[in-house]
């Protein structure tokens, strides 16, 4: 299976931060991926790396191609659509599209316009006009009607809410998503897209500290919610993660240890993504 995008040694260095520490990584295609990270993680920067927005340095192979020099060739099979809206706020919804058509060769303005039809977007409607969510739904038919291989969303429903960010993704997923594109995703809001996803990546300081499938993570990770009487007892296992509830009850993490060891202490369960990121983040465990 060849990789839509590979890193080996990626590095990224500002003045006083080093944004990605020579990290390695590969997206396979038909995958949905969460790259996922506090702020200053290098989130965004992996993602313009990816694009060929900024220099880097180590070796970086997106379609098979650099994006540092073959970056025109490249945006022929690269969607991307950021936190902040970038189309001018004189443009009129017929204009968008028909701009579009003239500069992307792998547009479709007949499903561009099916998806628009069940929104209240209108032809002659200026961006100026337009609330951040219809903004975004605009962005998401033109992106949408684009065969792109490979489609990069940073932060794409931030401001949105919770209405506008379900049918967003539900649309992504329905009208979008096939086995011959790869979709990645940044986004603060874990766990609307934890259902999604068929691949996470958890990055803190400019590193990739978990590489997984969703499938393998539901096999390797098991929260136990105890009573006191057996927390000592549970922590000789090494949980990689603890938290006290209320009523005296506390929830342990662990990685690796079998599911019928882990019963005889208390209620089981597979940890959410949220619960698994913040235990990550925290430093003890990587």
């Amino acid at each position: 299976m060849n990789a839509i995008v590979s890193a080996r040694g990626l590095r990224k260095a500002y003045k006083n931060k080093v944004a990605l520490d020579s990290t390695d990584f590969d997206i396979g295609p038909g995958k949905i991926i969460g790259l996922i990270g506090p702020n200053g993680a290098g989130k965004t920067t992996a993602l313009k790396a990816v694009l060929g927005l900024i220099p880097f340095d180590g070796e970086l192979k997106v379609l098979g191609r650099d994006p540092r020099t073959e970056r025109d060739e490249l945006m022929n099979d690269v969607c991307f659509i950021a936190d902040v809206a970038v189309l001018p706020r004189w443009i009129r919804v017929s204009e968008a599209i028909e701009f579009v058509a003239g500069v992307h060769p792998r547009f479709d303005r007949a499903k561009c316009e099916r998806f628009l039809a069940n929104t209240q977007l209108k032809p002659n409607l200026r961006v100026r006009e337009m609330s951040k969510g219809m903004i975004v739904q605009l962005h998401l038919a033109l992106v949408m009607a684009i065969d792109a291989k490979l489609l990069v969303l940073d932060e794409p429903t931030l401001g949105l809410d919770i209405l506008y960010r379900k049918q967003f993704y539900q649309r992504l997923l329905e009208d979008y998503f096939d086995e011959q594109k790869t979709i990645v995703i940044t986004t603060h809001q874990v766990e609307e897209i934890e259902h999604i996803l068929t691949d996470v990546m958890f990055i803190r300081d400019g590193k990739i500290v978990l590489d997984a499938t969703m499938e393998s993570l539901g096999e390797r990770y098991i929260e136990v919610m105890l009573n006191a009487d057996r927390v000592d007892e549970a922590r000789a296992m090494k949980p990689i993660d603890e938290r006290a509830l209320p009523f005296g009850k506390t929830v342990m993490m662990f990685d690796g240890v079998p599911l019928n060891q882990l019963a005889a202490f208390g209620e089981t369960r597979i940890p959410g993504l949220a619960d698994l990121f913040v235990a990550t983040m925290k430093g003890t465990y990587a």
